[in-house]
């Protein structure tokens, strides 16, 4: 989807992370320390006092084995420590005058801690030693009953993780703990506590640090606490609060019943929608009660509030009604009874998604009305047709179709991809929609796009017929300027006067807009009649209908009120559209308001929105579809999406083909950050990887309060405070099992590496930066330009050369990620040209033109990235540099699995794009490790000793010591080693021909 360019950036809260310093220095730069506070030592500079944590170990004698620094050691198995308190024990020791020590505990009987064979390197003061992390507090201190007013604070662990925590506290008009405070105590999971005795004091204020120099201090204002029960969770402290580590109350409250629950059938489905219903915890589910048919009464389990019964009897009534239900079990009562009579059973079944790892698949991205015309008939023009210059190239917007893609998919195998992602299906009422992102009718496949014998069905059946995946563009943000049918379509202002009649189509009774079909008393397809009236209609909420504004259309025409789409007008109600025109675009407003005239706002938060666009694309998972595209992710919140819009995805792919298709329909989301910064202009909330992740707290039941609640939670926590995985990244030489618990169903186009395709080495340095912040990068969507952008957010399509093309295209294809291309970059189809110009010039001048030139004659792919035979046009087009590249590339991919879905690591490893990869599963027995380096020489030490094969030269390599060292390749090509460990993981050697780059 376009996105326009962005403004300014906001403000956003970090905490400060100050470094251990001098004690003598901390006065002056610890925050919580009062300026003008004097800080005694917990100990004379020369003895020290270290505690050790028998929490781990549960010795019955801890002894402790030490030396100051340039002295001697104790007499083994050293000095007696003596107990502390409960947890720990003691010992003070006189260092003379070294300032620094090394110690060790044993248990006097030959059982040893000493840091791995490092032993505990000290120094003076307060000491602690607990599961191998040094600290400094006492873990002892005030451990004995208070008095005077007593204060509790219990403080948040699921932010910071550290293994010490510390409470540097002073009663109002009192003096601070001394530096770094007292240890803190374990209170229950994510929490631990400490209790304080305030004296005559009625507030403190308190920081929290982990001993060793890094603290939390309210961003400098220290927190402002009182007597009794303080939490301080996520920056936020409060007073008299609740005990977070207390037993919960048992929940006895049931939901309430669900509301306007209704029951439409089609054919031999019934979709059944309701309001979302609300309960004082929160509905955790519904349960659906179906009577009628030969089957009696079924009860059904749903999470979202939409639900399609399929595969029902044909001509029967069946009447439904819904529970809610929560956390704790509890149900409500049944809501009213909505009831559907179902049709006649349609002719043919349903798809089935090819399932499998979409990591596997590498995508080739088109615009079906760009690609290729297998059916002259289905070409439509439209109203800009002579405007733009296309009907003088005869090239009509709406040129490309289902069949012919139907008919060209073996080219597309024949490159070497097997899945495609095509652009939005759906019907639109745009001037310029050949694109697909205007949608008019959410449940209607757009005609213009479908042929006899090649309906939008057979282009899915062909496909998986020949192993290749269809991954669907959809859009949940907004629908074209006229609304969408179904849900509400505005009544524009119009008159057929001198000025409006060209405009303005006479309106003609029976005749509906499908975008093919050509209304005989206008001759137009896009003819628009039913879209306006001079009178006001009933019920009308535009403001000043039908008056004039003072201003002139670009003719000199008189512009009036309520003639053209404006979220400000009035013309589309509150409750299914925003209200509002986007102000910043890395505000809150960017996900609440409209971003162009042309595409009105959805009011996402809307349970009737929801269920609209739900059970729309559930007909497209029925189909069979592999996978969505989402367009325009980050204009919806990240909340919304996680309650609502994936897990309805899931569960509908789950009941249509089971749980294991769910698990591989393939989601991935434009989260348009157009920066090169790992977080977008340091917003969290407009970040591409911020929507791989689950909800980490509860928030209000209803949606758009939800909605803000999720933004302001997660801006103020900033980006120091995002979750973090390892999933990406190899441990070591070994591969890992994955931790998906807290992915939200979205994996996402690979914004960063996009930006930063002008040059290959940038993009992936770029790219890997992000990872850790991003819930699983192996599934990441890479590509180098698109129907929007070319990299730095370039208008062109790439131009940087053959040779920068190959290089690209080397590291996309062996990097982690799923490789992506652009139709037509296989032979820099319209390189440097302007991807998008509008109605200001014609199709063909653009990176948008029409390919299917290049693919006239016929082609057989025997394989991914083999052709059989070819003849015409495209055999030219197939015998191009590029295209030979990607084939081999392809190949390669294919036949290591490393490639695919291995995680990777650049440690230990010399050299720019260089890496090392591995999968491992045990199931089924694959081990697949490989060493890539890409256009420049690389080392790779610490790596497991054997034979590695170089899948592009078969050059055999024997590491004895570790190391593999491989010599510069050159631009555009590689080296792929991957260790021989025989059997069915053996290393395949040399795969492919030599070609231009690869050889």
């Amino acid at each position: 989807m376009r996105l326009p360019v962005r403004s300014s950036r906001p403000r956003t809260r970090h905490r400060n992370l100050v470094g251990a310093v001098l004690v003598a220095l901390l006065v002056a730069l610890l925050p919580g320390l009062p300026l003008g506070t004097a800080t005694a030592h917990a100990a004379d500079s020369n003895t020290a006092t270290v505690y050790y944590s028998t929490a781990s170990t549960n010795w019955a004698t801890y002894k402790l084995h030490w030396a100051p620094t340039g002295g001697s050691w104790t007499t083994v198995p050293g000095v007696a420590m003596e107990a502390a308190c409960t947890g720990w024990v003691k010992k003070t020791v006189d260092l003379g005058t070294a300032t620094t020590w090394q110690a060790t505990f044993n248990n006097g009987n030959g059982t040893w801690d000493n840091n791995g064979g490092n032993n505990y390197q000290l120094g003076t003061g307060l000491i602690t030693v607990k599961d191998g992390v040094v600290a400094h507090s006492d873990p002892c201190a005030d451990t004995t009953p208070v008095e005077g007013t007593s204060a509790t604070v219990y403080y948040d662990t699921s932010a910071t993780n550290w293994s010490v925590y510390n409470l540097h506290w002073a009663p109002t008009g009192g003096a601070w703990t001394t530096v770094p405070g007292i240890g803190m105590e374990a209170a229950c999971t994510g929490w631990v506590k400490k209790t304080v005795d305030l004296g005559t004091a009625t507030t403190w204020q308190a920081t929290f640090n982990n001993g060793n120099g890094t603290w939390d201090n309210n961003n400098g204002s220290n927190y402002q606490l009182g007597a009794g029960i303080n939490t301080v969770k996520a920056g936020t402290a409060t007073k008299s609060a609740k005990d977070p580590c207390a037993a919960a109350e048992p929940d006895t409250t049931a939901p309430f019943a669900p509301k306007n629950v209704k029951a439409t059938a089609t054919g031999t489905s019934v979709v059944l929608t309701w309001d979302a219903a609300t309960d004082d915890t929160g509905v955790t589910g519904y349960q659906i009660t179906r009577t009628g048919g030969a089957s009696g009464t079924s009860v059904i389990s749903a999470t979202s509030t939409v639900y399609s019964d399929t595969g029902l009897e044909e001509k029967t009534a069946y009447t439904y009604t819904v529970k809610a239900l929560d956390a704790a079990g509890n149900v409500s009562d049944a809501s009213a009874e909505a009831t559907a009579t179902t049709g006649e059973k349609a002719a043919r079944t349903t798809g089935t998604p090819l399932g499998g790892d979409p990591r596997k698949d590498p995508i080739y991205f088109v615009l079906t009305a760009r690609f290729y015309d297998g059916d002259s008939s289905n070409n439509r023009g439209g109203s800009q047709d002579v405007k733009t210059g296309n009907a003088a190239h005869h090239d009509p917007m709406f040129r490309g179709d289902f069949k012919g893609l139907v008919q060209k998919l073996d080219y597309i195998k024949g490159l070497g991809f097997s899945a495609i992602w095509i652009t939005p299906v759906v019907l639109n009422r745009s001037d310029y929609d050949y694109h697909g992102y205007h949608g008019y009718d959410f449940y209607k496949v757009d005609p213009r796009l479908e042929s006899t014998g090649a309906s939008y069905q057979d282009l899915i059946d062909a496909a998986h017929a020949k192993g290749m995946k269809i991954y669907q563009d959809v859009v949940y943000n907004h629908s074209s300027r006229w609304g969408a049918k179904g849900l509400f379509t505005p009544t524009v202002y119009g008159v057929r006067d001198a000025q409006w009649s060209w405009y303005y189509d006479e309106k003609q009774d029976g005749f509906e807009y499908d975008g093919l079909t050509v209304e005989p008393v206008s001759g137009k397809s896009y003819y628009n009649g039913d879209l306006w009236s001079t009178a006001e209609p009933s019920g009308n909420t535009c403001l000043n209908w039908g008056k004039p504004t003072g201003a002139k259309s670009a003719e000199g025409y008189t512009i009036y009120n309520c003639q053209w789409p404006s979220p400000t007008s009035g013309m589309f109600p509150k409750a299914f559209y925003h209200n509002c025109w986007l102000g910043n675009w890395e505000g809150e407003d960017s996900r609440s308001c409209w971003i162009h005239e042309d595409l009105a706002d959805f009011n996402t938060e809307n349970t009737q929105v929801q269920n609209y666009l739900i059970g729309a694309y559930d007909k497209y998972i029925d189909m069979g579809v592999d996978g969505f595209r989402l367009d325009t992710a980050v204009h919806i919140p990240r909340v919304t999406w996680n309650r609502r819009f994936l897990p309805a995805i899931r569960e509908r792919v789950a009941q249509q083909f089971g749980p294991e298709k769910a698990d591989d329909f393939f989601v991935f989301g434009e989260v348009g950050a157009f920066v090169n910064d790992k977080w977008n202009r340091g917003s969290v909330n407009h970040s591409a990887q911020f929507y791989t992740w689950k909800e980490r707290k509860e928030y209000s039941a209803d949606d758009e309060k939800a909605a803000l609640e999720q933004y302001d939670y997660e801006e103020q926590l900033g980006t120091g405070n995002q979750p973090t995985s390892t999933n990406a990244f190899l441990d070591g030489n070994s591969y890992h099992t994955p931790d998906h618990s807290k992915f939200s169903g979205m994996n996402i186009i690979d914004m960063r590496m996009h930006m930063n395709f002008g040059d290959a080495s940038n993009a992936y340095n770029n790219g890997k930066d992000s990872d850790d912040s991003t819930n699983d990068a192996t599934y990441n969507v890479v590509y180098v330009d698109s129907h929007d952008y070319g990299p730095n957010k370039s208008a062109e399509r790439y131009a940087g050369g053959t040779d920068a093309w190959a290089e690209n295209m080397s590291l996309m294809w062996t990097f982690r990620g799923i490789p992506t291309l652009y139709y037509g970059s296989e032979i820099e189809f319209q390189k440097g040209k302007k991807i998008d110009c509008g109605t200001t010039c014609p199709l063909a001048d653009t990176g948008r033109a029409y390919y299917g030139d290049h693919l006239e004659g016929s082609v057989t792919a025997s394989g991914f990235g083999t052709v059989s035979s070819a003849s015409g046009e495209v055999a030219t087009t197939l015998a191009q540099p590029l295209v030979k590249h990607l084939q081999r590339l392809g190949q390669i991919r294919r036949a290591v699995p490393a490639l695919q879905t291995g995680q990777y690591s650049t440690a230990d490893i010399s050299g720019n794009m260089a890496y090392k990869r591995r999968y491992t599963d045990a199931a089924s027995g694959v081990d697949s490790f490989a060493l890539v380096t890409v256009t420049d020489g690389a080392t790779f030490n610490s790596i497991p000793n054997g034979t590695y094969k170089d899948a592009v030269t078969g050059d055999v390599k024997t590491v004895t010591n570790g190391t593999l060292t491989a010599a510069a390749p050159g631009k555009g090509n590689l080296r792929v080693y991957v260790l021989d460990l025989g059997g069915k993981n053996a290393a395949p050697g040399k795969v492919g021909t030599d070609g231009p780059y690869l050889k």
